[in-house]
């Protein structure tokens, strides 16, 4: 078993809703095993102005797929929400994004990981905290918490709140 960190975002339709039910069909999946799900978090998008804002958050599960073989499921849960790759950093009803996977770094086509650009974003960061703090990156050998924050620390744009 692998452990794995995987980002969740929606900004169409009920989001918090569709959040929910994309933990609950990985946890149905036998090769995933929930470890935890961080606070859902309301935030404005990266990327593409002039669309609704997210709802992120990270979950922490363990899983005996490969890395290439767990980003095959998560297209397959985005798909049944309706996902379509019209549009990068576009809205989108599930996006699904395998953050880590154990200390492994990958560098595939159509997979990165650890993901390029997810210490540079609040709305992964500070749910990957919640559950993660400790998890060291791969490649840049700082903790999540330390990584946080210093995107804290810099002059970040993004806004963010937890939800209740």
């Amino acid at each position: 078993m692998v452990r794995a960190a995987i980002g969740l975002g929606s900004n169409q339709g009920d989001s918090v809703r569709i959040c929910r039910e994309a933990c609950e069909s990985l946890r149905n999946d036998p090769a995933v095993h929930i470890l935890g799900i961080s606070s859902f978090y309301r935030t404005e998008p990266v990327g593409v102005a002039g669309q609704d804002w997210y709802v992120n958050a990270v979950l922490l599960c363990e899983t005996s797929l490969p890395a290439l073989e767990l980003l095959q499921l998560l297209m397959r849960v985005e798909q049944s929400f309706g996902r379509v790759r019209a549009e990068r950093w576009g809205p989108r009803t599930l996006d699904l994004d395998i953050l880590f996977y154990g200390d492994t770094v990958l560098r595939l086509p159509g997979l990165r990981v650890p993901h390029p650009r997810m210490h540079e974003r609040l709305f992964v960061m500070a749910p990957l905290c919640e559950i993660a703090p400790e998890w060291i990156h791969p490649e840049l050998g700082l903790s999540v918490r330390e990584l946080l924050e210093q995107l804290l620390r810099s002059d970040h744009q993004q806004q963010i709140c937890k939800l209740d």
